[in-house]
């Protein structure tokens, strides 16, 4: 059990030093967690996108930026955690002007 602890760990290391050497893989880590989302794998989602803020702004700055307490953020990316849509459309707008992206459903 120890080892897939560590195992976990170095892997998220990896995602956040690879968004901050690789401005275009941060960006497909961004689509991929609202593709997910949208595909109705919410935890995955959660998931993808709480690693995607950790590695990018941080949930202080995101906090600040979208007038939520952070730890509210981080519960609402966790695993029980159970975004109302105002909040998340929120962090996701905020999220792409950040990246400057713009996403699109089609």
């Amino acid at each position: 059990m120890e080892n897939d602890l560590a195992l976990t760990r170095s892997f998220k290391e990896l995602v956040q030093a690879r968004v901050a050497s690789d401005p275009a893989f941060g960006e497909a880590l961004l689509r991929e967690g609202v593709d997910v989302m949208l595909s109705g794998d919410i935890d995955t989602a959660k998931s993808i996108l709480r690693d995607y803020i950790k590695a990018t702004i941080g949930f202080e700055k995101l906090g600040e930026a979208t007038g939520t307490q952070p730890k509210s953020l981080m519960r609402m990316f966790g695993p029980r955690g159970n975004p109302q849509a105002r909040n998340l459309f929120s962090v996701l707008g905020y999220l792409q002007k950040q990246a400057g992206v713009t996403l699109h459903v089609t």
